[in-house]
């Protein structure tokens, strides 16, 4: 019996079959020929480069869904954090690789396009299923959306799949996942330490002695000094939402931040002492965050640009500007926002608190010999 299994996990394959190879060389056809008068030549590219994106969405999926499992539970288990980095970082290759495959499709002028354009109504980019899954799985709501045509985002998908993706809106995504992680950091009260009452004195103490220093120099005019001045913002300005609670869930209420204050914190707290060697890694996942989002919002421009030189102002086989939508989506489709924004809320090394000894210790590597 045992010989029998053997056999059966080591039998052989051929490459032709293991990659079901007649299946996807067979999968391109064209319909410029099956229902236009002439075959267009570009037209090959074209289905081949789409059909590309949409085996690399299939792999980004696949790599979020193995994320977000890691992330479901009360506790997260520490060496899970290094395997979703390093995932996060295989999606980020994979983002490059989509962006470089726009300037692939680019070999194919305008005029080229225009051989088999009509053929494709109504079909459009908008109906990737694939990538409305993406966007959901990381944490794009419904109601932060840029919509199509003034109509839902699933608008275009059949009951399945709109079953589909409201089952994924109904759920947890990476970004919530992440909020809820975040908000477990244990470092934050701890030893009588209270991490944001001494990131304010560290804080007011540096922004009185930048004030003074700028008020004083000759340097100067009285122009540039208000302008520096303003540059280096106060406690009422940039630094309000992480000093006072109230205040930043006053605007989550108002839709302006997303990210919980206990996880804002958290956040920052791990931002600014990522030197620390058990925070090396969560340093490192929110960068990979932060990358995802740079990427997509990089594909959607590009993206957008590609869609500019082919069509210039013409609608779009979805039946509007493509490029108009394109370009909104990447202003608007943050999904890490917040993320970005403790950017904001940075002071320089020399300015940190400093962190209690036991603190230290519990934010190192340490070995017992018992």
């Amino acid at each position: 019996m045992n010989d029998q299994n053997s056999n059966k996990k080591y039998s052989s394959i051929h490459y032709n079959s293991y990659l079901q190879l007649d299946k996807i060389l067979n999968a391109q056809d064209l319909r410029s020929l099956e229902v236009g008068d002439n075959p267009a030549h570009d037209e090959m590219l074209f289905i081949i480069t789409h059909q590309a994106y949409e085996l690399w969405f299939k792999q980004i999926n696949y790599e979020l869904y193995s994320i977000i499992s890691d992330f479901k539970g009360d506790k997260v288990n520490e060496k899970n954090i290094g395997i979703a980095v390093s995932r996060l970082h295989r999606i980020l290759e994979i983002l490059k690789v989509l962006v470089q495959q726009i300037s692939i499709l680019e070999t194919m002028t305008p005029l080229d396009f225009l051989d088999f354009r009509n053929y494709l109504f109504p079909a459009s980019g908008f109906q990737s299923f694939q990538f409305r899954e993406f966007e959901v799985l990381l944490g794009l709501k419904e109601d932060k959306r840029h919509t199509y045509n003034n109509k839902p985002y699933d608008v275009v998908f059949d009951d399945k799949k709109k079953e589909v993706l409201h089952g994924l809106e109904n759920n947890k995504s990476l970004f919530q996942l992440v909020e809820r992680w975040l908000e477990r950091t244990p470092f934050l009260e701890l030893s009588g330490f209270n991490f944001i009452e001494e990131y304010r004195k560290a804080l007011e103490n540096m922004l009185n002695r930048e004030k003074k220093a700028i008020e004083e120099t000759d340097v100067l005019s009285g122009e540039f000094k208000e302008l520096r001045l303003k540059m280096l913002g106060d406690t009422k300005t940039y630094f309000a939402n992480i000093l006072d609670e109230n205040y930043h869930n006053t605007l989550i209420t108002e839709g302006k931040v997303v990210l919980s204050y206990r996880a804002t914190v958290a956040a920052l707290f791990i931002s600014l002492y990522r030197d620390e060697p058990i925070l090396h890694l969560p340093f490192k996942l929110l960068s990979a965050l932060i990358d995802v989002d740079d990427h997509i919002t990089t594909w959607r421009s590009r993206h957008a640009q590609m869609v500019m030189r082919m069509l210039g102002k013409k609608v779009g086989t979805g039946g509007s500007s493509g490029h108009e939508y394109l370009s909104e989506t990447a202003a608007k489709h943050h999904i890490f926002r917040d993320f970005h924004n403790v950017s904001t809320l940075l002071i320089p090394r020399s300015e940190l608190p400093e962190l209690p000894a036991e603190l230290k210790t519990k934010l190192g590597f340490t070995f017992s010999t018992l």
